[in-house]
């Protein structure tokens, strides 16, 4: 796939917008992602098919041959929007490219299959099958559109099982439309059912209280649900149960699980939801907490620390929920989530994603001493952390390194549940270092991420593709791999 520079722009803008809590779209992508939510140079030549390993089996206790026992997973991401063009269409790549992860050192994908704009790549009753999604092209920014009707998330989990390789599936949760850039539109159930507009959250915006719906603003940006509205939280664990009913699928990760940013969400509802939390009536709503606008909440007051307080028991309510949901229909599956490792501001997004037991308000003067009750880690099976340092920041003690990242997570979680940290390689090639330091940088990945926490983790297949990252990585596994021998 060849993916025009301009849209390395528009991820890292992304960046920025997170950087400075904006509500424009930020993520991943990176994808579309959480963190810069990468450009793009010419395609790397395509890779020789690989060779299937022999007796491939998805049993942990049982690792592929010659990889001992007692080794950390190492997970790839594989973003919808970005790879669809490669995989919509063609069970056959789907092969060819897992066949190749397998042998790089990998063990377990994580499939997206709820982008952010809200429709699905799986069987499921509340939501239509994704058909077109947005790629860049040499005719430039367009939609692909899917002519096949096999089960594409079906499909990813036979491939991975053929060649060894745990298949989890990850969902865009907090998100119910998009509106494209470039004049391609939108798309999404918030666009296309005008009764659901008020579960779009309702932003804090400089001009006063605005539904998501009626903001123009942004291409590129995702259309956040909002987390306290009960027909909400409903919908989606209704989504969640049925995604959890694929027998053969080892895990579930909750992606943007989450509000778009700090002005979000000052709807009705959740003014009195928050109203009942504390027991009183705000007499100045909204003011009386943030005031129009605010993008910061660096030295919050007593009331925004109850807010963020109350922001972060309503994520934490619905991941409890949701775990209870998916284990409801499967004991034995995998649930987690992925977050970004920046914890020290990863309130504006209303998510505590600590252990319960870490004393937040002795190391961060934004929280209150209740705010460590609201960390969800142990409702976790696994939590995935983008350590999405630059690739001349591989080695530190502190958040924004990737070890430093990794670091951060291991102190807060308390081993309130497994973890594994790792970068974004998408927009390192831009980043002005050399082929072999840029190459360098990737290898160390592994040793930088892995030995602080339970694992590897790497964002995305598409950018290990388009930069020919193959060989770099499978350098850094297979030196973690020799050295636990």
């Amino acid at each position: 796939m060849k993916l025009n520079k301009t849209i390395l722009m528009l991820f890292a803008a992304g960046v920025v917008a997170f950087a400075t809590t904006s509500c424009t779209e930020q993520e991943p992508y990176v994808p579309e992602w959480e963190w810069g939510e990468g450009g793009k140079p010419d395609e790397p030549e395509n890779p020789d098919d690989p060779e299937k390993p022999d007796d491939p089996t998805v049993n942990p206790d049982n690792p592929p041959v010659d990889e001992p026992k007692n080794l950390k997973p190492r997970y790839l991401w594989i973003d919808a929007a970005a790879n669809f063009p490669d995989y919509a269409n063609s069970k056959e790549q789907i092969a060819v490219d897992l066949a190749k992860v397998a042998e790089t050192g990998f063990t377990d994908i994580v499939v997206d299959v709820r982008p952010t704009m809200g429709d699905v790549l799986f069987k499921t009753d509340v939501l239509p099958m994704i058909t077109k999604l947005d790629y860049w092209s040499d005719r430039g920014y367009q939609y692909f559109h899917r002519t096949e009707t096999w089960d594409y998330l079906q499909a990813f989990i036979d491939a991975g099982h053929e060649v060894g390789l745990r298949v989890h599936a990850g969902v865009n949760t907090m998100v119910g439309g998009k509106r494209y850039p470039y004049g391609l539109g939108t798309d999404g159930m918030l666009f296309r059912d005008s009764s659901r507009k008020e579960w779009a959250s309702v932003l804090n915006l400089e001009g006063g209280l605005t539904n998501m719906m009626d903001t123009d603003d942004d291409a590129y940006s995702a259309k956040f649900l909002n987390p306290a509205h009960p027909e909400v939280v409903a919908f989606l664990l209704d989504m969640l149960e049925d995604l959890a009913s694929y027998d053969e699928l080892d895990g579930i990760f909750l992606d943007r699980c989450r509000y778009d940013c700090l002005a979000a969400d000052f709807s009705d509802i959740s003014r009195e939801a928050f109203e009942s939390y504390i027991g009183k009536k705000i007499e100045n709503w909204p003011n009386d907490i943030m005031t129009p606008g605010q993008t910061t909440s660096y030295y919050p007051s007593a009331l925004q620390k109850q807010w963020l307080e109350f922001r972060a028991k309503t994520i934490h309510d619905f991941v409890e929920k949701a775990e209870q949901r998916v284990h409801s229909v499967r004991a034995d599956i995998q649930f987690g989530a992925y977050v970004g490792g920046w914890y020290s501001s990863y309130y504006d997004v209303g998510v505590n994603w600590a252990s319960p037991s870490f004393p937040t308000s002795s190391h961060y003067s934004w929280a209150s001493t209740s705010y460590k009750d609201y960390g969800y880690a142990d409702h976790l099976d696994f939590l995935l952390v983008g350590a999405y340092a630059s690739a001349t920041s591989i080695y530190g003690n502190s958040e924004w390194s990737v070890q430093g990242f990794c670091k951060t997570a291991d102190k807060v979680l308390m081993d309130a549940c497994p973890f594994a940290g790792g970068p974004d390689v998408g927009n390192w090639a831009t980043n002005g270092l050399s082929d072999a330091k840029l190459r360098e940088a990737v290898t160390n990945t592994v040793d930088a991420a892995i030995n602080d926490g339970d694992g590897y983790f790497c964002f995305d297949l598409i950018h290990i593709k388009m930069y020919n990252y193959w060989s770099a990585l499978k350098k850094g596994i297979d030196k973690y791999i020799e050295a636990n021998r």
